[in-house]
């Protein structure tokens, strides 16, 4: 099993940290609701719903179709998050420039009072 997997979602992960990622975040009675399975009703464990997982593999697909859909799920919150810091922070920075008094110098009428100058025109 040491060949590469790139387009494997699951490799480098054990069956037994995708379980406790899950009854981390969910718990074991949103777990038990999620999947209809008894060893996550029954006096619930790590241990016995490894050992049920490892043997029954239509149970395991099912926890790990939760865990994917939990990874994308807390990929595409992290980006949304991002994306609303970012318009905080522009909306914060049109904020700021609105509020500092407008700069003098432009405001200021030209003190030159001298005429325009013409072309060289002969006399």
């Amino acid at each position: 099993m040491s060949e590469q997997q790139p387009n494997n979602p699951l490799h480098g992960l054990t069956l037994k940290a995708i379980l406790e990622d899950i009854v981390e975040r969910h718990g074991w009675p949103a777990l038990a609701e999620r999947i209809k399975i008894a060893c996550f009703k029954n006096e619930p464990s790590i241990k016995s719903s490894l050992k049920f997982l490892r043997r029954t593999p239509w149970a395991r697909t099912k926890v790990e179709q939760l865990y994917l859909r939990d990874q994308k799920e807390l990929e595409r919150k992290k980006l949304r998050n991002q994306r609303r810091a970012e318009r905080r922070a522009v909306k914060a920075t049109f904020e700021h420039e609105a509020s500092q008094p407008p700069d003098q110098s432009d405001d200021l009428p030209d003190t030159d009072t001298s005429p325009p100058s013409s072309p060289d025109l002969p006399s």
